[in-house]
């Protein structure tokens, strides 16, 4: 049997909007690492060896080569290589959804290779450097849309950010099937949902989301990306499980004694909501490698530290650091 994409089911943009909703209830949305060698190139049978192991803790979709995945730094060429492994590990049985971004041309031909290789959908990165206006970003939206069958969703973060009546617009896209938030500004967030049509999909992709992830879903948004997913899926499991369940005081110990913390540290030095994530992979044997420049590795102290936040975190849920 080949390789399986979801896509092979439903090609519709609400087909593959189902698929992405039934993940949604199913388990986090995993973000991978993009597994590099010391010299900063691809290590491509290290990122399937480590994919597989990150699936085999049930995400409910996969986003490769994106914030995570340090899609900033790999070329076309790397970022091929990456969707395709991620597609022949998922074979199927969960959607796997990869980056595009920078201004609109570049992003839609990281699109037209995500598509290529059997993505299902595309998560739409901000644009690079530069502000723009509302008419803006809805045109940047619809010409990637125009170049790519695949459905998108959109992502306001930084220098990006949707009103409510732009919100309405880029929804009248008919590829453009949800977004993800990462301003935490609840009162827009609330608005926006409002706007929203019907099955029009959201998203928690606040920094260490599962710090807001009860916020965010008292405005009606649940699903959360999770970056300890990249290093501790048992403790993102845990996490998502206690939620999912209202089992408030589970939840606010893995809170209290591993999430706090870990946002503690990783708030000390710019670049560490990637760098510490790919340390603490790799302090549990994971073939992560290095980060690439402008991204440092945590300082020695801060190792230190990450070594005790991350014991605290497995202990809770009765797991061992090193996994293999």
């Amino acid at each position: 049997m080949g390789i399986r994409s979801m896509n092979e089911v439903g090609t519709q943009p609400e087909d593959v909007a189902q698929k992405l909703r039934d993940g949604m209830a199913k388990g986090v949305l995993s973000f991978p690492l993009t597994s590099l060698r010391d010299d900063g190139s691809l290590d491509l049978d290290a990122y399937r060896t480590y994919l597989t192991a990150q699936l085999a803790n049930a995400p409910g979709m996969v986003f490769p080569a994106c914030g995570t995945g340090e899609f900033f730094s790999l070329d076309e060429e790397e970022y091929r290589a990456v969707v395709r492994v991620t597609v022949e590990v998922a074979d199927g049985r969960l959607p796997v959804v990869a980056g595009i971004g920078y201004g609109w041309s570049q992003a839609l031909r990281f699109a037209r290779i995500a598509q290529e290789e059997g993505a299902d959908a595309l998560l739409v990165l901000p644009h690079y450097l530069v502000g723009a206006p509302q008419d803006g970003l809805v045109e940047q939206l619809r010409r990637i849309a125009a170049g790519t069958r695949l459905p998108l969703i959109a992502y306001q973060r930084d220098q990006v950010t949707f009103s409510a009546d732009t919100l309405r617009r880029i929804a009248g896209i008919p590829t453009v099937v949800g977004l993800k938030d990462g301003h935490s500004d609840l009162d827009r967030l609330q608005r926006l949902t409002l706007a929203a049509p019907d099955g029009f999909l959201f998203f928690n992709g606040a920094a260490t989301a599962e710090m807001q992830a009860r916020a965010y879903a008292t405005v009606g948004v649940p699903a959360y990306s999770s970056a300890v997913h990249a290093f501790a899926p048992e403790i993102a499991k845990a996490f998502f499980t206690a939620l999912r369940a209202g089992d408030d005081e589970a939840t606010n110990k893995l809170l209290r004694d591993f999430y706090v913390p870990l946002v503690e540290l990783r708030d000390r030095v710019p670049g560490y909501a990637v760098s510490l994530v790919k340390a603490a992979a790799r302090l549990r044997g994971l073939p992560v490698g290095p980060v690439r420049a402008p991204l440092t590795d945590p300082s020695p102290a801060d190792l230190a530290d990450l070594e005790k936040v991350l014991d605290a975190g497995l202990n809770l849920v009765g797991a061992v650091r090193r996994v293999n």
